[in-house]
């Protein structure tokens, strides 16, 4: 099974904690060169430090999800002189909540974040993807697109947007051999998802680690994922040897998800 990524640059959004670091460290154990995005610079150059093989000369980029044009300017800056074969969206989710009790500025944040910049990449990398004779876009959602979570509105409504989005893309760069996926991690040993749990435990009166045993008892596996065992999928459908996998939802919860 050829998983070399020897030769390849990787974009990896949202890349200097949980599940975009973990994405980054893999790509670079397969032999790609990563370019980390994220809004700390700080952060960032620490991420890039623990990056394997560092002769691959990793780099960053600084944007701020929030602000989708400095996600285009610092993209369109570094495809003047550079290219990509490989594009991992990964944007933190937006506050928990319920739909009903959330205001119109949440969703058009949430969309601007996810949908709008993974769109802005999207577009900017397609034709070095074209060029090259290869492309993987793979973003990394939710298995909220199969099966809607309690207390996350937003999220749900702005993920199932972008796996609509990923779909249609699919259909339309498959001619040039370039890939759309999504990855849908289960409850991941994330600080979005320790958000997620001590907002949930203050509404409740219950104890943090009450509501994460719950959780995990959820889950088949009965344990939340390590942010490893995703970067794992990840790095998988970006490889040469995914080159058949396009316009795919992955679920990647232990089996928590109930529909198919």
């Amino acid at each position: 099974m050829n998983l070399d990524l020897t030769g390849k640059t990787a974009l990896v959004c949202g890349a200097t904690q949980g599940i975009g670091l973990a994405t980054a460290k893999e790509l670079a154990a397969l032999g790609a060169r990563i370019v980390l995005i994220a809004r700390n610079e700080e952060k960032l150059i620490e991420a890039a430090a623990q990056l394997h093989d560092q002769a691959k000369n990793h780099s960053y980029l600084v944007a701020d999800f929030n602000h989708p044009q400095q996600v285009s300017e610092a993209i369109q800056n570094f495809l003047q002189n550079d290219t990509a074969h490989i594009l991992v969206n990964n944007t933190g989710g937006p506050n928990p909540g319920k739909a009903i009790e959330s205001d119109i500025e949440q969703f058009r944040q949430a969309f601007n974040a996810h949908l709008i910049c993974n769109q802005i990449l999207a577009q900017a990398c397609a034709p070095h993807f074209i060029q090259n004779g290869y492309g993987r876009i793979v973003n990394v959602i939710s298995t909220s697109v199969k099966q809607p979570l309690p207390n996350l509105g937003v999220s749900n409504t702005i993920r199932g947007a972008v796996a609509s989005w990923s779909k249609t893309l699919a259909g339309e760069l498959g001619a040039h051999g370039i890939t759309v996926n999504n990855v849908l991690p289960g409850a991941t040993a994330t600080g979005r998802l320790e958000q997620i749990i001590n907002n949930k435990a203050q509404k409740s009166g219950s104890q943090a680690a009450d509501v994460q045993h719950e959780m995990e008892q959820e889950v088949p596996l009965k344990r939340l994922a390590k942010p490893e065992e995703i970067a794992n999928a990840i790095a998988f459908l970006c490889s040469p040897a995914a080159s058949y996998i396009n316009g795919s939802n992955v679920p990647v919860d232990g089996g928590r998800t109930l529909c198919l």
